[in-house]
């Protein structure tokens, strides 16, 4: 992308991530909102459940460069079918960053975004369980027929990316990280690790099926993986009071905006 080129990201109140191109009336949050010109999608407040009808139109209307399909505090799966359809109506790439569950992808736990995506991004030091990194995956070869030759529209992303990623952000490897990564990447690909996932999301339920038994109300009405958002207004608490409690009794999580905030 070229700065001023136009993205369109979850909004971070309503899951989104705040790398997605957040930015308040006030000020522009992240670089990607500082570089390029960014719009939000929102879920529906009544379900939780990302918008598709409204991301189309609105992506009609906006006409994204990248359409970027990820999220920090969305509990439920993302529909990249869908999503792929709207990049296409666009002539947008459609971006997933998949870094919250990766590892869950990985083990097969939960739908693949690499059939409909593009790009795929991830860190490597979340539910994926190894060190602190990236990866960034993508395509080659055919992406499209031009209309009016007939002819094909490769991808042009390797040489863009890899100069992005160097010199463009970082300098000399780090092995020691690289070495890590590899062993990280060896345990998921074994019947451990993909037992370990499914009992991530089985725990994510039994949490979900309780605080449901208790009468608390979640976001999106319960979880696809391994997060479980609670919406404590009707409690007249808010997140950051419960984190601080929790921790008290070594009880770790965190405080997140949710849709209606």
């Amino acid at each position: 992308m070229r700065p001023h080129d136009r993205l369109m990201g979850l909004d971070l109140p309503h899951g989104g991530h705040l790398s997605h191109g957040y930015q308040t009336p006030q000020r522009k949050i992240s670089a990607v909102s500082t570089y390029f010109e960014t719009f939000p999608y929102r879920v529906n407040i009544e379900t939780g459940i990302i918008d598709y009808e409204q991301l189309e139109q609105n992506a009609l209307m906006y006409r994204p460069k990248v359409l970027v399909a990820g999220t920090s505090a969305y509990c439920r799966l993302i529909d990249y079918k869908r999503m792929r359809e709207i990049a296409d109506k666009v002539g947008a790439y459609l971006v997933v960053d998949m870094a919250h569950i990766s590892g869950l992808i990985a083990a097969g736990v939960i739908p693949s975004p690499f059939e409909y995506a593009d790009i795929v991004t991830t860190t490597t030091h979340k539910s994926l369980r190894g060190p602190r990194g990236a990866m960034i995956f993508f395509r080659r070869g055919v992406r499209s027929t031009d209309a009016k030759t007939g002819k094909d529209i490769l991808y042009d992303l390797e040489n863009p990316i890899n100069f992005s990623v160097f010199p463009g952000h970082q300098g000399g490897p780090h092995n020691h990280t690289i070495t890590a990564l590899a062993v990280a990447l060896k345990q998921a690909n074994t019947p451990e690790f993909k037992q370990y996932q499914e009992q991530v999301v089985k725990n994510a339920k039994a949490i979900e099926n309780e605080l449901k038994r208790l009468g608390y109300k979640l976001v999106a009405d319960g979880t696809d993986s391994h997060m479980v958002l609670m919406d404590l207004r009707a409690q007249g608490l808010d997140g950051a009071r419960v984190e601080a409690v929790l921790e008290q009794i070594n009880i770790a999580c965190n405080k997140n905006a949710i849709p209606g905030d």
